[in-house]
């Protein structure tokens, strides 16, 4: 008996003191907007790059990040060279291959594309229309992060 009440309180303290980020597809956000309307942040990554991975593990797992994102954002990760297609706002948007296993999707560069260039990590904030309002390809600390999304609730 001790032991089960060990289990439970273990778990009930570890499953509450962690906020896992709730990252949606473009469809979901599509079918969420229609009841709740929020500002959209796609993170666009590749695999292979060293800033992309980091913040993965700094930025996207900090506590106050998550509880900020989840709550007020919806979040979709994109990874830039993904091969399934994306319907989004009615449009359908695929990859779009370059060479020998190498290429980008479609979504990524409209998304991504700053002063004709795409360069990763970028974070692209869209409004409640599927506006691009901001811009980042940079990586950003979680307190940089923090800061971004004050002023986007603004």
């Amino acid at each position: 008996m001790k032991k089960l009440f060990l289990l439970i309180f273990f778990f009930g303290i570890t499953s509450s003191g962690f906020c896992q980020l709730k990252s949606r597809t473009f469809e979901e956000v599509d079918s969420l907007a229609q009841f709740q309307k929020r500002k959209i942040i796609v993170f666009i990554h590749t695999d292979w790059c060293q800033y992309c991975q980091r913040m993965k593990n700094t930025t996207f797992k900090n506590q106050e990040v998550n509880e900020k994102l989840n709550s007020d954002f919806y979040f979709i990760d994109l990874n830039a060279e993904a091969k399934r297609a994306i319907t989004f706002n009615k449009h359908i948007f695929k990859y779009k291959p370059s060479g020998n296993n190498v290429g980008v999707h479609e979504l990524a560069l409209q998304l991504g594309t700053i002063n004709g260039q795409l360069v990763y990590p970028v974070l692209c904030v869209l409004n409640e229309e599927y506006e691009i309002i901001a811009q980042y390809n940079s990586y950003l600390k979680p307190t940089d992060f923090k800061l971004l999304l004050e002023k986007l609730q603004k």
